[in-house]
């Protein structure tokens, strides 16, 4: 288990040089809060600090409003030769990145640590250590400066990223309600969203997430980590009705797709017990065709709840996002049914500051606070 040393040195040495008290410190410190954002709101020139850590990419984003002045990620490559993140690994290298991340985002924004307004951080979902690591250096970067810390619900911010404007230009920005169909490595939902703090799962995987399908299909088929990107890469010179998977039947908004890869895994074993250089021969038309029938599943649901909620601005969020056959299909899919669709830039689709600095921006307007012993929660359903 990770300890926070660095929130406890930065704590104990705070005190030591000021001479107060936990207790005093923690009053002086609320007050203050307010009287910065009071000052901040009459001024309407907001400067927030973004820092997620919620999995193997360490990451920083400064925020003026909603305009993004920086964007700094540390990925690691550490995961690779396992095939999979290793929360100890990550965890370990999120301790020895976020210092450089944040100095770096700073630099590049072209501000200082006193001319931020707040910190917003990912308190969740995510893995336990890497969070542990965000949370920590955030509080102690919160108490050195007195800045108040704002926390961030993960999935919130990949939906709201559609709200991070550049600093030359204003991207398109979804009307409210909207859906936004969430697709990742470790969720899969449809959500409705009515106001950046009013959201609504309406659908959501019963097993299995979209992304988390992909990689270990991927994994099955020999192909490195993360397997998603490779599919996606593989399956446009693939015939994608090369293969025929099955569907699950699963009523209402909700997704399953445990029984894809059952489905997709039995292809492989039959056909590799008569040919042993099957998947070789293969590959493309297979990542073709399981690329297919994965964006048929989410697709099919998201057309369901754009009908049943009447609801014709549809948005793209999460990892998967970046995949270029969904991306294609959802605005064919506006195309025909009068859709405004908003699809994230490349740089917003992975897990990024950006998205949470934005999210922060929306919940510090509400002074919607975190108090200094917030702790890390792992578990989505934990959030809620």
């Amino acid at each position: 288990m990770i300890v926070d040393t660095i929130f406890v040195n930065i704590f104990v040495t705070l005190l030591t040089e000021k001479e107060l008290s936990p207790l005093s410190y923690i009053i002086t410190y609320k007050v203050n809060t307010k009287i910065t954002i009071l000052h901040n709101f009459m001024n309407n020139n907001i400067t927030i600090l973004g820092i997620e850590s919620s999995c193997d990419d360490t990451s920083a984003a400064v925020l003026r409003n909603t305009t993004l002045l920086s964007s700094v990620i540390a990925s690691q490559a550490v995961h690779e030769k396992y095939g999979g993140v290793i929360p100890e690994l990550a965890s370990r290298a999120h301790q020895q990145n976020i210092v450089p991340v944040v100095d770096t985002a700073l630099k590049e924004a072209g501000v200082t640590v006193d001319q931020i307004d707040a910190i917003a951080f990912t308190r969740g979902p995510g893995l336990l250590g890497s969070l542990m690591v965000g949370t920590s250096f955030t509080k102690g970067l919160s108490i050195a400066h007195n800045i108040p810390m704002v926390e961030v619900n993960h999935l919130h911010g990949h939906i709201l990223s559609h709200f991070v404007d550049l600093p030359d230009r204003e991207l398109p920005h979804p009307n409210y309600p909207f859906l936004c169909l969430l697709v990742s490595g470790g969720h899969t939902q449809i959500v409705k969203v009515d106001a950046p703090d009013k959201m609504e799962i309406v659908g959501t995987t019963i097993d299995d997430a979209a992304g988390e399908a992909l990689d270990k299909c991927a994994k099955v088929m020999g192909l490195p980590y993360p397997g998603g990107p490779i599919i996606d890469r593989l399956a446009k010179e693939g015939n994608k009705e090369a293969f025929k998977f099955a569907k699950p039947r699963v009523e209402g908004l909700n997704y399953s797709f445990s029984g894809l890869k059952t489905s997709f895994l039995y292809t492989l074993r039959d056909s590799v017990a008569e040919n042993e250089n099957f998947i070789e021969q293969n590959k493309a038309d297979l990542c073709a065709s399981l690329l297919h029938t994965v964006v048929d599943i989410l697709v099919d649901k998201l057309i369901k709840a754009s009908k049943l909620y009447n609801i014709k601005d549809i948005a793209l969020g999460g990892g998967v996002s970046a995949n270029s056959a969904l991306r294609a299909r959802i605005e064919a899919e506006g195309a025909k049914r009068h859709w405004r669709t908003f699809l994230p830039e490349l740089k917003f689709t992975t897990d990024n500051a950006a998205m949470i600095a934005v999210a922060g921006y929306y919940r510090y307007l509400k002074g919607e606070l975190s108090p200094l012993d917030a702790t890390p929660i792992a578990r989505y359903e934990e959030m809620i």
